[in-house]
Parts: structure tokens; C-alpha cells; sequence
């Protein structure tokens, strides 16, 4: 059974020291023998470094390194280019300032291991200088591999002065590229976002994104074919395990767990950092979300909480997916290129550019990524989010709201004042968040016929319909001012389910219905009414 090449990144040692390795050599001859200039987006631990390092070691000359796979027997014979590999992820990135120091020190490092004599200068020049001497002295053009583009920008998307600011300075460092294309045999940058085109690349018009075209789909990740071929020593060994026994499919279950990204609609891969640490752990857990969550995603959503409730289905279109600007950003393109979304469908509209219908790709980023939502939005720990998750749980498997509100009651009097949003939209979030984080398949703003339900929960033998209702009502009011906005609030949700039949379409399910009327008037402020 092949070793599991966990956290390395280096072709030649997992090939060497004989890892596991999922072939995408097909796709590297693809690259190298098509365009010149590459941009590719995917999430973190995606497996970027390591197709990489692959490009690196394709262009190093050694063919029988690549002995045994697809790019071996073809027609590429194997010259060696001279290669500038950049990874943006080791630079320090501090102030704009620190990060061209930074730069500058790795360029003179390759500088110095090269014999070249060249002064110091601003980063773009040295960049320009080194491409320049390393053409001369190899008499081969050269080979630009750029890792973790966008990390200086990431890492400050909560201080846009210096998130721009180096922007602006990697604006002129990237910007070279195109001006060297003579010395250039092929460049390929990879990152998490799309800062791409006007805000970063402007200058560089002949860079061939490929991050959502069918053709490279699965350039990176694990299909579930890569599964049985390069995993099934593996597969075997873990069905035979006595915790896996109670599994009627172990196949089944980490599709179910890491499977389901995908970039055009059609092809699905499996995370495969995941992977490799389920198959290490011997266990299932959420592997990839534990090894970091962006802290300005949880930020964003805290900020636009009700931006969180519509993500089911939701639909973008490739334009707006590739528009995440540093001053400008929507959480829903940044969702999908971190890969918290992922693309469920395409559609073509008629004389309208395609529609992906974005949706959380697995159980791992669905169970996770709510439950640590719901303590951000709470500023709570998990622990406390996790036995908020199972009260809940319980009281709605018996059909006892009251005792679910009394939980609710409790979480929201935990959350600070200063986090309260004065919105409908606030409670709908953090309800909505409850309930997925539940595992259940919650449905917000459902359509019918008269109008849009708030929420609705469907389980085996039962639904519940609900409406929220919020009104402001002054802190000083008196417990019988209190009492009559409750009733009117409580009283309009009702009547709104009834008149608007938000039931109808369930009956005759066989389930039992219960329709259920929220009002909020503030933090801990939550009444309930209950038909059935």
C-alpha cells in the first residue's frame, strides 16, 4: 500500500519515495503545449503547490522522473527551461513597503545561486534583469511559476489601505511579465481570488484564465475514478476496520463528507487534503475547514448577516464571480473561490451570458462552516453553539416548539448588545444558520403562489411553516405596551400564513404541519405562537 503524500508538495519526493500520486501529467502537456500565459483559481489545500512543482519538474528536463505516467509515453520531449518559482505565501506582506523588501530579497537569493551580477533595484526591475540573464545564460526561454498570487492582499481585506497598497506595488511587480515575453516560454499563477484583469493584471491582456473551463475541471482535487484507482488499497483496508463496519457504503460516505466541488457543473472532485487525512485519521472529521477558516470571511458575514440565508441555490453569473474587488467585496464570489460554494449547475439563459446555481459542496464545509458562524454571530464558543445544536434538535424531533424557543431565548440573550443588528434579516441569519448547522434541509424565502414563506423545516413526519415577524419596541416600554406589540406581531405572521395558504401545499404529505409565528423585539425579546 503507497504511503500518503500528507502536506508534501514536492513532485519528486512523492515520486521517489513512492506516495500516492493522482496523475494529472494529461493536463500539464495540455498547458504546455497550448497557451503561453495560465491563471488558475481554487481554494487552499487544493493541491496548486503541487501541480506546480509538477510544471517545474515537466520543464527540468528529466524524463524519467515521469516514468509510468501519461505525459511519459506522449510526444513532449522534455527540454529544459530555465524556472522562476515565486511563492507570495512565504513573503512578508506587513505594509507594502516590507513586502518589496521581501520580494527583493528572494529575487537576490536566485540572483546569487545563478553567478549573475545584477544591483538592486525596485523588485520589477530585478524580476525584468533576472528573466533577461537567465534566457542568456541557458540560451532557453524561461519558465515563470507564481504560487499564492493574492496572499499579500488576503491577508489585510480588513485594512483596505494596505490591502491596496500592495495591491498597487504587485500591479508593477506582475505587470513585467507581459514586456518579457520574449524571454518567456510559459507563465502560470495560481491564487484562491479573482483579482484578476483590471485590479492586478491589467497590463498582462494575454493571460488565459482556466478556473472555470470543463476542459481543466478536475486539473486539481480527486474524482471519484482517481478514488478507485489510486485509493483502493486504501478504501479496502479502511472498510475492514470494525468503526467503519456499521457503514452499509465507506465510498458512499466520503463523497458524502468531501466530494462535491466543481467548477463547471459537471465534473466533482474530492478535497484532497481531506482525503488523505481521513484515510491518515482513519476517521471522518472536518479536515480541510480545521486547517484554517479566512478570518474576513466571518467577518463579512457578520456585517451582512441576511447575505448568509440566501446562499441556497443561489445564482451568479462568471462575470460576477470575477469581479471580487479589494474595496468592493461580495461575500457570495468569495464564498465560492475560498470554497465554502461551489457550482451545483449551468444554465444558459436564451441571449444571456451562462447562470451557475452555487450550493455548499459536502457535509465537512456544511457542518462546520454553520456551526462556527453561529458562534461568530454570537461571539460564543462552539462547544456552547454545538449543545445549543443538540437541545434544538431534540425539541423539534418531538414537535415541542416552546421548548426550542427557550433554547433560542437563551442563545440569543448570550449575544452581546453591540453585535444586535436592528434587522429582520438578523434573526432570520442566525435562525437559518441553527438549522442547517441542525443538518436539516431548511428552505428560506420559499415561493408559493400568494407570496415567499420565511422558513420552511421539512422532517420525516413533520413540517414546520414559519414566519418572523420584528418590531422595535422602546427599552422603556411597559410590560403591557411589551405584551400588545407581541400580540400584534404574533397575530400578523398567523394571519400571513392563513390568508396567504403557506400551508397548503404540504397537505396531503402525510406530515404533520405545524405552523409556527416568530416576533423578535430585541436580544432576548421572542414570543412564539403555534398551530397545528
Amino acid at each position: 500500500m503507497k504511503r500518503l503524500p500528507l502536506g508534501i508538495q514536492s513532485f519528486k519526493k512523492i515520486i521517489e519515495g513512492d506516495y500516492v500520486y493522482a496523475d494529472k501529467t494529461r493536463f500539464i502537456y495540455d498547458l504546455i503545449n497550448g497557451a503561453s500565459y495560465y491563471f488558475l483559481s481554487r481554494p487552499r489545500r487544493f493541491g496548486k503547490s503541487l501541480l506546480l512543482d509538477t510544471i517545474s519538474e515537466a520543464f527540468s528536463g528529466d524524463k524519467e522522473l515521469f516514468k509510468g505516467l501519461w505525459i511519459y509515453d506522449s510526444d513532449y520531449a522534455f527540454p529544459k527551461h530555465p524556472v522562476i518559482r515565486l511563492d507570495m505565501s512565504s513573503i512578508s506582506n506587513k505594509t507594502p513597503e516590507v513586502m518589496e523588501k521581501d520580494i527583493m530579497l528572494t529575487l537576490r537569493g536566485k540572483i546569487r545561486d545563478e553567478g549573475f551580477d545584477i544591483a538592486d533595484g525596485s523588485p520589477a526591475n530585478m524580476f525584468m534583469q533576472l528573466i533577461e540573464h537567465l534566457h542568456r545564460k541557458y540560451n532557453q526561454r524561461v519558465v515563470v511559476l507564481i504560487d499564492e498570487y493574492d496572499k499579500p492582499m488576503l491577508d489585510h481585506i480588513n485594512d483596505i489601505p494596505t490591502a491596496d497598497g500592495n495591491r498597487q506595488a504587485l500591479r508593477g511587480f506582475y505587470g513585467i511579465l507581459k514586456s518579457m515575453d520574449p524571454h518567456l516560454r510559459f507563465t502560470f499563477i495560481t491564487g484562491v481570488t479573482k483579482f484578476t484583469k483590471t485590479s492586478i493584471f491589467s497590463g498582462l491582456n494575454n493571460l488565459r484564465d482556466i478556473t472555470m473551463m470543463e476542459k481543466y475541471a478536475n486539473i486539481c482535487g480527486v474524482t471519484t475514478q482517481d478514488l478507485g484507482t489510486y485509493f483502493s488499497d486504501h478504501m479496502e483496508y479502511i472498510s475492514n476496520l470494525e468503526d467503519f463496519s456499521h457503514f452499509e457504503s465507506v465510498h458512499d460516505e466520503i463523497l458524502k463528507w468531501y466530494d462535491g466541488y466543481s467548477w463547471d457543473g459537471k465534473t466533482r472532485v474530492i478535497n484532497p487534503w481531506s482525503l488523505l487525512n481521513f484515510f491518515d485519521h482513519e476517521k471522518f472529521n472536518s479536515f480541510w475547514y480545521a486547517s484554517g477558516t479566512p478570518r474576513f470571511l466571518l467577518d463579512l458575514i457578520k456585517k451582512k448577516p441576511d447575505s448568509y440565508t440566501n446562499l441556497k441555490n443561489f445564482e451568479i453569473t462568471e462575470r460576477m464571480l470575477d469581479s471580487v474587488e479589494i474595496d468592493r467585496i461580495s461575500i457570495e464570489p468569495l464564498l465560492f473561490q475560498t470554497g465554502y460554494l461551489t457550482v451545483k449547475d449551468v444554465t444558459y439563459p436564451l441571449d444571456d451570458e451562462p447562470t451557475y446555481v452555487l450550493q455548499i459542496p459536502n457535509n465537512e464545509v456544511k457542518n462546520a462552516f454553520n456551526l462556527h458562524v453561529l458562534a461568530e454571530l454570537a461571539e460564543s464558543d462552539e462547544m456552547d453553539a454545538w449543545h445549543m445544536r443538540a437541545n434544538i434538535r431534540k425539541a423539534l424531533g418531538e414537535g415541542d416548539l416552546q421548548k426550542m424557543l427557550e433554547v433560542m431565548r437563551g442563545f440569543f440573550a448570550s449575544i452581546p448588545y453591540n453585535l444586535h443588528i436592528d434587522q429582520e434579516a438578523y434573526y432570520h441569519s442566525i435562525f437559518f444558520t441553527i438549522m442547517s448547522m441542525l443538518g436539516f434541509d431548511t428552505g428560506v424565502e420559499v415561493s408559493v403562489s400568494k407570496g415567499r414563506i420565511d422558513a420552511v423545516l421539512e422532517l420525516d413526519d413533520k413540517v414546520y411553516v414559519m414566519e418572523f415577524k420584528y418590531k422595535k419596541c422602546s427599552p422603556e416600554a411597559s410590560e403591557e405596551e411589551k405584551r400588545n406589540v407581541f400580540d400584534k406581531a404574533l397575530y400578523d405572521a398567523m394571519d400571513q400564513i392563513n390568508t396567504k395558504g403557506y400551508a397548503d401545499k404540504y397537505q396531503g404529505s402525510g406530515k404533520t404541519i405545524y405552523k409556527a409565528a416568530f416576533a423578535f423585539l430585541g436580544r432576548d425579546d421572542i414570543e412564539l405562537r403555534v398551530d397545528s
